[in-house]
């Protein structure tokens, strides 16, 4: 082997699912488009069966934020493109891959930095992680667990290219106190924030147009008029309305 060169175990590494989001996005549409933008909206991380050791999490209780190492499993191609159209720039101009967050990448991979709020022991599940900020669907496949660094991992000053106005786009949102009131209380803060990242595509504009969102069990529905997020009902998984 010469020089540089890797072994043919290093070029196909097989990744082992270590642990799944449990949060409150079933479908990708809603979820938020980075990590940390929702706060106040708990996540849970479910670790599989073999990984369930109380010993492997030593010492995670000493740090504020991790970071998870997860795949964007609903984006998984067999092609992948040099460039992609980036939501933030209205889904209208072409970026390199490698120069935006897409889930449309040569492999599928997505890190995100979690507020760690606190180590549940539970009977069922073993020892779970209860975090805030997830980004991640339902269910999200999660390799790896990292703490994270403040002294290293923060660069407050460090230029964001195009996705510098990363709060430009927030919406304003109406949601009415009798429709708020059929959601959890836990769950309102959460659900408002949400929204006003606006969970739409960026490159469409139709003011009449009723989305519905899924959103723990409830379908959020709304529409989006300029800057004005305004929701219509709020409807239970079931169909029913919410009580």
């Amino acid at each position: 082997m010469h020089k540089g060169q890797t072994s043919d175990a290093a070029e196909h590494v097989q990744l082992r699912v270590i642990a799944r989001a449990r949060t409150a996005f079933a479908t990708k549409f809603g979820a938020p488009r980075q990590s940390g933008l929702v706060e106040g909206l708990e996540s849970r991380i479910v670790f599989e069966p073999e990984f369930r050791v109380r010993e492997a999490l030593r010492g995670l209780e000493g740090y504020d934020y991790i970071w998870a190492l997860w795949s964007f499993s609903e984006a998984i191609r067999d092609d992948w493109s040099p460039t992609v159209r980036p939501p933030r720039l209205g889904g209208n101009v072409r970026m390199g891959v490698f120069a935006t967050r897409s889930p449309y990448r040569p492999n599928p991979l997505a890190l995100s930095s979690l507020r760690l709020l606190r180590i549940e022991e539970t009977a069922d599940e073993g020892c779970v992680l209860v975090v805030d900020g997830a980004d991640m669907m339902d269910g999200t496949p999660i390799y790896d667990i990292k703490p994270y660094l403040p002294f290293t991992d923060s660069h407050p000053n460090a230029r964001a290219g195009f996705a510098a106005e990363k709060l430009a786009d927030q919406l304003a949102v109406d949601f009415p106190e009798a429709l708020l009131a059929r959601l959890p209380a836990h769950l309102r803060r959460g659900a408002t924030r949400m929204l006003a990242q606006n969970p739409s595509p960026h490159y469409k504009h139709d003011a009449s147009r009723v989305y519905g969102l899924a959103f723990a069990g409830f379908d959020l529905r709304f529409t989006i008029d300029g800057a004005q997020l305004t929701v219509v009902d709020v409807v239970s998984e079931t169909g029913d309305e919410a009580p």
